[in-house]
């Protein structure tokens, strides 16, 4: 099975995984499911190793698989570890992972751009901007063409992939590119305070994942929900003192406030 993004490949049948979060049995199950639909390529589009869960052992899985790998925002936070402003789950993360897995994680490119598909974490300006979804005092709502147009700005792929958000989504910008977000691999529901305080869940504990293929000359996405047993990694979570972690794993919500 060929991993790499090769525009020129005919048949396409692209598999997109991102936000992973260092789950590895939630990735395990989705490519068990990807590799059943005859999946010609992969991508990973960031966020893979943060949290507290499994990052060397992912890192490990991910540097033998031969996918097209993007930088996230939490890949940049890892490297930045130890000046200033640690965030605990980039902070696990960084003191599991040896000097190798660390220097895999520098090589990451934080957009690609491949002719009619462009790759990115968040937007195509900002790894920690939301593309899809907006925030306000109100918390997070589906973002409208307008600001989904200014945030895609002067890219002229007909096919944009993002993650951050950890929220599948199809949406089609008024010029006509096809964005989509392949939802979390391995982590349904979190919470965040930039720049207002805000939880995101999906309300199921799935791992999430995305298969695109190009038929009769147009894009067809196809968002993927996946069951796993999610207990371990919730248990591992719990052990290193993260229970919304684990609440999140088991449910795809966040504990009650």
């Amino acid at each position: 099975m060929a991993h790499c993004v090769d525009k020129e490949s005919d048949p396409m049948r692209i598999a997109f995984v991102s936000d992973i979060h260092g789950n590895l049995p939630a990735l395990e199950a989705v490519v068990r499911d990807f590799r059943a639909r005859d999946v010609t390529e992969v991508v990973n589009l960031g966020d893979s190793l943060s949290g507290p869960l499994l990052p060397r052992e992912t890192a490990d899985y991910l540097m033998r698989s031969g996918w097209f790998h993007l930088a996230g925002n939490h890949e940049r936070a890892i490297l930045s570890q130890g000046r200033g402003g640690q965030h605990p789950s980039d902070a696990y993360a960084r003191s599991q992972l040896t000097a190798d897995q660390l220097a895999w994680i520098a090589a990451q490119k934080p957009v690609e751009d491949r002719g009619e598909i462009h790759l990115c974490h968040g937007s195509p300006r900002s790894d920690i901007e939301y593309f899809l979804e907006s925030l306000d005092a109100t918390g997070l709502r589906a973002a409208t063409l307008d600001e989904i147009d200014e945030r895609l700005g002067t890219v002229s792929a007909s096919l944009v992939a993002c993650g951050h958000t950890h929220v599948p989504r199809v949406v089609r910008a008024r010029r006509g590119t096809l964005i989509f977000n392949p939802g979390s691999v391995g982590l349904p529901a979190y919470e965040d305070a930039h720049p207002f305080d805000h939880v995101v869940e999906n309300h199921a504990p799935d791992a999430r994942y995305a298969i695109v293929e190009r038929i009769d000359d147009r894009w067809v996405v196809l968002l993927i929900a996946v069951p796993y047993d999610a207990e371990p990694m919730a248990v591992l979570a719990e052990r290193n003192r993260r229970p919304g972690w684990a609440h999140a794993l088991r449910t795809g919500t966040m504990p009650p406030r």
